[in-house]
């Protein structure tokens, strides 16, 4: 099981790489610290509502975009659990 914020990380990593932006650019735009977005985009560190938005802001995404993207990869990626239970 991946966590939620490894799938927001990929998301915003991939997003980044396709504007073909810096770490350094958008952490700069969006006011947080190379380091910090960095983990963030690794999925070390949960990025707070506030700093996820000023992220998707830097990026020109919305954070209703991200959410809505990383519940879909979620949805997709889940894979349904059988038990089987012995009647014996």
């Amino acid at each position: 099981m991946e966590l939620l914020r490894t799938h927001i990380g990929t998301s915003l990593r991939s997003a980044r790489t396709s504007q073909n932006r810096t770490l350094r650019d958008v952490a700069r735009q969006a006011r947080v610290s190379l380091g910090y977005l960095s983990e963030v985009e690794r999925g070390q560190k949960e990025a707070s509502s506030e700093l996820l938005n000023a992220i998707c802001q830097a990026l020109g995404l919305s954070l209703a975009s991200v959410i809505t993207d990383v519940a879909h990869e979620i949805k997709t990626t889940e894979s349904v659990k059988l038990v089987v239970v012995d009647a014996a």
